[in-house]
């Protein structure tokens, strides 16, 4: 069974090759969308070829509502959005996918049913298709190069409805089992890297040497260290001592 969280329905219209409706239900599956309808599919339906494209995404297929009709696959719907880059002749809102999905998101939540349409491969999404749209998603691609296949396209939008709907990490470190260094771990080393270099004549002339401290302190300062890292900095500032005593 689908899961019961709120989502729109993705509407495969026409779909000519198997591998593409499987890479769809991949996509899908990538962000958590899992509600697939197909109307009449070029090779039938189910599809081998399909089924082994999706992958650990079969259960979208197996779970696949197939329909005659573009009209009978969005009968239920509240609002349809239909995904196609050309120009068309038909006076429509265009909205790109952030904004169609964030849309989406909204009308879902006040108790609404959303579908977007897919177009097959070669052409598209037909006028007749388009005509029972309430909007356009369109995106925005590169004019010279336009064409997305369908898994390309479904995989977009799927992305844009994850954004609109999930607390996004904007940015995170992956910290390896260490912790950051502490502001005393961080003045540890400093000590330990200026004493070793004024031992050995570092700062020179002695004209220049505060300056060229300060702006050591301010170098530690910049840098993101880990306590592994300290740790491992100041074993080389140990080793090289060690070494220069050796030599000696």
């Amino acid at each position: 069974m689908p899961t019961d969280r709120p989502q729109p329905v993705f509407v495969l219209v026409r779909p000519q090759m198997g591998e593409n409706i499987g890479a769809a239900a991949r996509a899908m599956w990538n962000f958590g969308i899992d509600r697939m309808r197909i109307v009449a599919p070029r090779d039938g339906w189910p599809n081998p070829k399909a089924v082994a494209m999706a992958s650990g995404a079969g259960r979208l297929l197996d779970e696949a509502r197939v329909f005659e009709t573009t009209a009978e696959a969005v009968e239920d719907c509240t609002y349809v959005y239909a995904t196609t880059g050309r120009h068309r002749g038909l006076t429509k809102p265009v909205a790109s996918p952030e904004q169609a999905m964030g849309d989406t998101a909204e009308r879902i939540g006040s108790g609404g049913r959303v579908a977007v349409l897919f177009g097959p491969e070669r052409a598209g999404l037909e006028n007749d298709d388009i005509a029972r749209a309430n909007a356009i998603l369109s995106v925005p691609v590169n004019p010279d190069f336009p064409s997305l296949n369908l898994a390309q396209c479904a995989l977009l939008t799927a992305y844009e409805w994850r954004r609109a709907t999930e607390t996004i990490t904007a940015h995170t470190v992956e910290m390896a089992g260490s912790d950051w260094a502490t502001g005393q771990e961080m003045e540890k080393l400093a000590e330990h890297y200026e004493d070793r270099l004024d031992t050995a004549g570092f700062f020179f002339p002695p004209t220049k040497a505060d300056t060229m401290k300060l702006n050591l302190r301010n170098l530690w300062s910049r840098m993101p260290l880990t306590r592994a890292d300290v740790q491992m900095l100041h074993g080389v500032m140990r080793q090289m001592v060690r070494w220069k005593e050796r030599g000696e």
